[in-house]
């Protein structure tokens, strides 16, 4: 998968279409990822004490990775990110980077 947690995302689908937002946590195998801020959810709770209010409980749910896109730290700009193989200084092991598809910048 190619979002990594703390990066700056964009939505590209849903009721959060065009916000911005910081991935909180990614679940690779599901495929799947918490952007702080979009997609919330509430959830009415019960009082688990005698005398304990209920409440309304706001979350963040998980929201697809095909539904959101990574932003550029270098040019801002909403993109695909790639790899690249860079070796390193003593040859023995290259090393698989992420790069931009519109700037070509490694982030």
């Amino acid at each position: 998968m190619r979002i990594k947690k703390d990066d700056l995302v964009i939505m590209t689908a849903g009721k959060d279409k065009g916000r911005k937002g910081k991935v909180l946590k990614v679940f690779s195998i599901d495929r799947k990822v918490i952007v702080e801020g979009l997609n919330i959810a509430k959830k009415h709770v019960r009082p688990k004490k005698q005398g304990e209010k209920g409440q309304v409980i706001e979350f963040p749910r998980t929201v697809d990775v095909s539904n959101v896109k990574l932003i550029c730290p270098k040019c801002k700009k909403p993109t695909r990110a790639g790899h690249e193989l860079v070796k390193s200084k003593e040859g023995k092991k290259a090393k698989k980077q992420r790069v931009c598809k519109k700037c070509k910048a490694t982030a």
